[in-house]
């Protein structure tokens, strides 16, 4: 498109569609989204009047004026970059599934009997991705992967973006207001959460909904498998099927218009260069400082949900107001996790275990 290439824009669904995601849309993430989209219409984002974090029925804090993220419909937000691509020249193949593969010789079959070959592919397809288990047998480790609740509702609440801290093991709960409704969820490391409905249920309630009148949507989450080579060959995963997801703040829109955004630079590169089996070198080389990013967040992930960390996490969010102010200088991409450095971190620890 910009770079003079040739585009197809491939996708089982038809847009508009609904997609499980909680919405948010963090300061790093618009920023992306600017860098490639140009600005966005302001009517598909909503701000929070603040952010509050919880424990259960008790509340550890309360941010005003907190700049962490603005809340999305993804049914609007995704239609809107969809329509983008299609306006800069991608061609639409949205709604027209893939029957098969064959990722040797670049070819792909649609249920429309259209045939379509490029020298580069970009695997956008998610956590469940049918390129990644065509290549690797799986789309990511079983042990690993996390799983998602949410609901949609109508009614508004008090204008509080919600994070719930212990609503389950190895995970959190979100209450997101958006324009005329919310979206409530809860998420966590599958295999430590084998109960998450019946919680999910049991917390709708002390929210408020009646888990019997909503519709319950659940999906997988690359929580904390990320892929040291996004780059196979000719082959490329953005987003969650590169398992680009934040394992702490469960974020994952930021790094995937990222991903995407170096994904299609890396094959201008390569294709400029009529080198196009060298573009999984070159995006894994550009992906470089986001995988390490990722590598130290699923580190620091380990010990913030370890059982015997977690209460002096939970207690250090409660009695401080800079400690909860860094965690959404973090969500929002104002801070990095190399910015915790070891002088930070022995800081965060003392704060932590405190009497």
């Amino acid at each position: 498109m910009d770079a003079g290439l040739r585009v197809a824009l491939i996708d089982k669904a038809a847009f508009p569609r609904d997609k499980l995601c909680g919405g948010g849309i963090t300061g790093r993430a618009m920023a992306h989204l600017t860098d490639v989209f140009g600005p966005l219409p302001p009517d598909l984002f909503h701000a929070p009047d603040r952010f509050r974090f919880q424990t259960g029925a008790r509340v550890l804090c309360d941010v005003p004026n907190a700049s962490a993220m603005v809340m999305t419909m993804r049914h609007g937000f995704d239609a809107t970059l969809r329509a983008r691509a299609i306006a800069a020249g991608a061609q639409d193949h949205c709604g027209d599934r893939i029957t098969h593969m064959d990722l040797a010789d670049g070819a792909l079959y649609l249920a429309s009997g259209m045939a379509l070959k490029a020298p580069v592919i970009i695997a956008a397809d998610g956590v469940n991705s049918a390129v990644a288990r065509a290549l690797y047998g799986r789309a990511h480790d079983p042990a690993q992967i996390g799983f998602a609740l949410e609901v949609e509702v109508p009614e508004t609440g008090d204008g509080a973006a919600l994070l719930d801290m212990t609503a389950t093991p190895f995970g959190y709960a979100w209450d997101f207001p958006k324009a005329g409704g919310r979206t409530l969820g809860m998420g966590g490391i599958a295999l430590r959460n084998p109960d998450l409905m019946p919680r999910f249920q049991a917390w709708l309630t002390t929210r408020g909904v009646n888990p019997d009148r909503v519709k319950i949507k659940g999906h997988h989450l690359p929580f904390g498998e990320v892929r040291t080579h996004p780059g196979d060959a000719h082959i490329l995963f953005a987003g969650d099927a590169a398992g680009l997801v934040d394992p702490i703040t469960g974020e994952g829109i930021a790094w995937a218009v990222r991903s995407g955004h170096l994904a299609a630079q890396a094959a201008a590169q390569a294709l400029a260069d009529q080198t196009p089996d060298q573009v999984g070198a070159l995006y894994t080389a550009r992906m470089a400082p986001i995988l390490s990013e990722l590598a130290r967040a699923r580190s620091l992930a380990r010990i913030i949900y370890h059982p015997w960390v977690q209460p002096h996490f939970i207690r250090a969010l409660a009695r401080s107001d800079h400690f909860p102010r860094r965690y959404l200088d973090l969500l929002a991409g104002q801070m990095n996790y190399a910015d915790l450095g070891p002088r930070r971190l022995t800081s965060i620890a003392r704060r932590m275990l405190m009497p």
